[in-house]
């Protein structure tokens, strides 16, 4: 059976919301279906700016209130897919 390997961008998104939110725990600890909001209680609404901000910083994007969707952050792999479909 084939494991597939996380994306680069994954791999950065995962690692942008590990340091911003100054989480204690190991990367491999989260993929892509780890829940996020509700569920990281670093990720409250301070914590989500924090992350756009962070975000739109590492990847280059500048993202509009109006795109943002509380959706994004259901799990890792969400978040990945809405910073995916934005970069160039």
């Amino acid at each position: 059976m084939m494991t597939s390997v996380p994306s680069k961008i994954f791999l950065d998104v995962r690692e942008t919301v590990i340091e911003t939110l100054g989480l204690s725990i190991l990367p491999s600890a989260l993929d892509q279906d780890s829940p996020l909001l509700g569920e990281i209680p670093e990720l409250d609404s301070m914590g989500v700016v924090l992350l756009l901000t962070a975000l739109e910083a590492r990847f280059g994007l500048t993202l509009s209130d109006d795109e943002i969707d509380s959706e994004w952050f259901r799990t890792l792999g969400t978040l990945t897919e809405a910073i995916e479909v934005r970069l160039p």
